[in-house]
């Protein structure tokens, strides 16, 4: 039998050369040695002391080589996130890739007004129940965030709608350390205990050193419960390339991973073995606009070289895809999206997040949510390769046919088109006549209608009421502790 071997289960390419990768990875070990990073934080300055850091100036930090190896010694190459049920459904390893929402967008254009208007509890209630129902989205982010509860405790409010609308695995932003334990606490709740979260852990921390080079206190608070608690923790900077990064992208994706490595260390140094994932959003500022860009090519492809970087390292990635710039769902956001899509995808990345940005990361949107669905689709087809054996050669069938027949009556056409070819739900390929006949609908009429009945016909399925009770008496109980409550 004659097969195809392959490195990797899916088609992949490569941004970066071992070479470079090597040359990118030795000088963040450099600007960790020479340069160091500012840290807010007591606990982790005492950490990363105890790792050989060398403080100065109170605040400044700096971390050998020695250490950062040790951390990437202990560090799981692999991380498991479970569904609210307990089934244990995405393995962060290796060149498995999934997809999912971002998280706290202040702006959503309103699915039945189109009017652009801050995010709502029932808004990301709304989103969940779409990712939940949407077949390629493996994870959910809040997509907006909440502005119709307490400011201090809408991390509680914002959790409590997306655990009671998904049982997806969730990737959760907290105000601070104790929003972060109620989360916890509600997860485990959900799940049924700690012991249970720790073996199938439904949800994981985002959280974000700041650019350049400096970790606040609240960022390094949550990391480190986190990982005493074995919590998976995404730890990613965004750095701008000519504003908070420099402005040559190599330059850049090295001050990122430095970033990372210094989180990864003071989590390591916490708890030897803590889960957490590194990567990031590393674009550039539009010099035009000082906007940072969430569509641009240098986006996608500090993504995918971060990504070689990352799995050169034997780290799950965080990567981004599925955003735009554009203000509306328009021919600008299907191309951003599909470009980023496709090449996060075929870079290997591990969470691919943001799926369903528009505005440079203020607007969360539904439709393009689910119109980022259908291209993720079609991007895993691609993804897949082609399988080449004896079955597939169809020699056989080429001889049977011959130069005067057709393929459509074969039986090996009927084996095989279904796993062969992609079928799309929204994408039209009826003739003229048949479009012109069912109402000469765009993409964006079809992605509409497609929203609307989610959020019409699906049912999540629902939390155990007594279950439901608790988490709501976690979210009272933060809001009693408000001044003035």
């Amino acid at each position: 039998m004659r097969v195809n071997y392959s490195t990797f289960s899916t088609t992949q390419f490569r941004v970066l050369s071992d070479n470079q990768i090597e040359a990118i990875y030795l000088a963040s070990l450099e600007v960790l040695e020479d340069v160091g990073v500012a840290v807010h934080s007591p606990e982790a300055i005492e950490l990363l002391k105890a790792a050989g850091g060398v403080v100065s100036d109170q605040t400044l930090v700096k971390i050998p080589a020695s250490a950062v190896k040790t951390a990437l010694q202990s560090a799981p190459e692999r991380v498991v996130l479970a569904d609210r049920k307990g089934d244990r459904v995405m393995s962060l390893e290796d060149d498995n890739v999934y997809f999912g929402t971002g998280s706290d967008c202040p702006f959503i254009l309103d699915s039945a007004t189109g009017q652009r208007r801050k995010y709502t509890f029932a808004d990301v209630a709304d989103a969940a129940k779409i990712a939940d129902a949407l077949p390629n989205i493996d994870f959910f982010m809040s997509l907006g965030l909440v502005s119709d509860v307490p400011v201090p405790t809408y991390d509680r409010h914002q959790f409590l709608a997306m655990l009671s609308n998904t049982v997806k695995p969730t990737i959760v932003t907290a105000v601070d350390r104790d929003g972060l334990s109620d989360i916890y606490e509600m997860s485990c709740l959900a799940l049924g205990g700690r012991d249970a979260f720790r073996a199938a852990p439904i949800t994981a921390l985002y959280a974000e050193p700041s650019s350049p080079l400096k970790h606040t206190r609240n960022a390094l608070e949550k990391l480190m419960f986190a990982a005493e608690n074995m919590i998976p923790t995404v730890y990613t900077p965004c750095p701008i390339a000519g504003a908070t990064g420099p402005a040559t992208l190599a330059g850049c994706l090295v001050q990122s991973l430095a970033e990372s490595l210094s989180g990864l260390v003071v989590a390591q140094q916490k708890r030897p073995g803590a889960p957490v994932i590194i990567g990031g959003v590393t674009s550039i500022l539009d010099m035009s606009t000082m906007v940072m860009s969430y569509g641009c090519p240098e986006l996608f492809l500090m993504s995918a070289a971060l990504t070689d970087v990352v799995k050169w390292l034997r780290l799950p990635m965080f990567s981004t895809g599925g955003c735009s710039d554009s203000k509306i769902l328009d021919e600008q956001a299907a191309a951003e999206a599909a470009i980023s899509l496709l090449m996060a995808t075929l870079s290997g990345a591990n969470l691919i997040h943001d799926v369903g940005f528009l505005e440079s990361a203020l607007v969360g949107s539904y439709e393009m949510l689910v119109m980022c669905d259908e291209i993720i689709g079609m991007v895993k087809h691609i993804a897949r390769a082609i399988r080449v054996d004896d079955e597939t050669l169809a020699l056989d069938v080429i001889h049977q046919v011959g130069p005067r027949g057709q393929f459509l009556d074969q039986d090996h056409t009927f084996r095989h088109f279904r796993d062969q070819f992609w079928f799309p739900r929204l994408m039209d390929r009826a003739n003229y006549e048949k479009w012109d006949a069912a109402g000469r609908k765009s993409m964006g009429d079809r992605v509409r209608e497609a929203t609307t009945k989610i959020l019409h016909d699906h049912h999540s399925e629902p939390l155990p009421a007594d279950v439901l009770k608790e988490l709501k008496s976690i979210v009272a109980r933060a809001d009693a502790k408000l001044p003035g409550a």
